[in-house]
């Protein structure tokens, strides 16, 4: 016989399986941005990319500069 915390645990499941889904999508949408940016790998190179993203405000460019800002400092032996 369900009791009454049934329906308020389902709907906790649901919504955590939810939220555990979204966070995969975001993370592999992250990954597949990573892998596209680091075909820019001369100066040339980012310095045209970073020319474009300086156009729009870093709200919107957050997280390719800090893509990018984490891939400078791995291919600097630092990380």
């Amino acid at each position: 016989m369900p009791t009454a915390t049934a329906r308020p645990l389902s709907s906790l499941w649901t919504s955590v399986r939810s939220q555990i889904r979204d966070s995969r999508q975001a993370h592999a949408a992250k990954a597949a941005l990573a892998r596209d940016l680091a075909g820019y790998s001369s100066a040339s190179d980012l310095d045209d990319l970073h020319a474009i993203l300086d156009r729009y405000n870093d709200r919107q460019t957050a997280s390719i500069r800090g893509i990018l800002a984490h891939q400078r400092v791995a291919s600097d032996g630092r990380f």
